[in-house]
C-alpha cells in the first residue's frame, strides 16, 4: 500500500521555494506532507497532496519540474522506540531506507514517510508485524 508523492526540482536561490508554495495556494492545495532536501545548486521539495494528478499538473503548467514516485506512509507507534519498530522490521527483510520524513495529522500521532527499495516486500513485512500503513485516501482524512 504505497502512496503518491510529487518531488518538485528548485534552483537554490531565494524565491524558487516560495514561487512554489505561492502556485500551489493559489490553487488551494494543502499538503500533507513536505520536505526540503538541497545541495549548493539546487534543491528537491517532497511533498504529499489529497490530489496528486491535479497538483502534478498545476505545477508542470507554471514551469516546474517534477515526478512523482512511490512511497510508503507509516504510522509510527507513539511510544519510546517506535520508530526504531518500524526501522527493525525493514532491516529484518534486507529492505533499505533511501530517505524518510515524518509529518503529523490532524491529532491522530506520528507518521513517517519512506523511500525504500522493495514497497511490496516492505509493506508485507510491516503490516505483518502490525505496523498499519496510510493509504492515498487517508491523506485527506490525517
Amino acid at each position: 500500500m504505497s502512496v503518491k508523492q510529487i518531488s518538485v526540482f528548485l534552483e537554490n536561490k531565494p524565491g524558487c521555494l516560495l514561487a512554489m508554495t505561492k502556485v500551489l495556494a493559489e490553487h488551494e492545495i494543502d499538503m500533507r506532507a513536505f520536505s526540503l532536501a538541497e545541495t549548493s545548486d539546487f534543491g528537491i521539495a517532497r511533498i504529499l497532496v489529497d490530489d496528486v494528478i491535479a497538483t502534478a499538473t498545476v505545477l508542470k503548467d507554471a514551469g516546474f519540474i517534477s515526478s512523482v514516485t512511490s512511497v510508503l506512509a507509516v504510522a509510527v507507534p507513539d511510544v519510546p522506540g517506535g520508530l526504531n519498530q518500524v526501522l527493525t522490521v525493514l532491516a529484518e527483510q534486507n529492505i533499505n531506507v533511501e530517505y524518510m520524513y515524518a509529518f503529523v495529522g490532524k491529532g491522530t500521532g506520528a507518521y513517517m514517510v519512506f523511500r525504500v527499495t522493495d514497497n511490496s516486500r516492505a509493506t508485507g513485512a510491516l503490516v505483518g508485524k502490525g505496523i498499519r500503513l496510510v493509504s492515498q485516501e487517508e491523506l485527506a482524512e490525517l
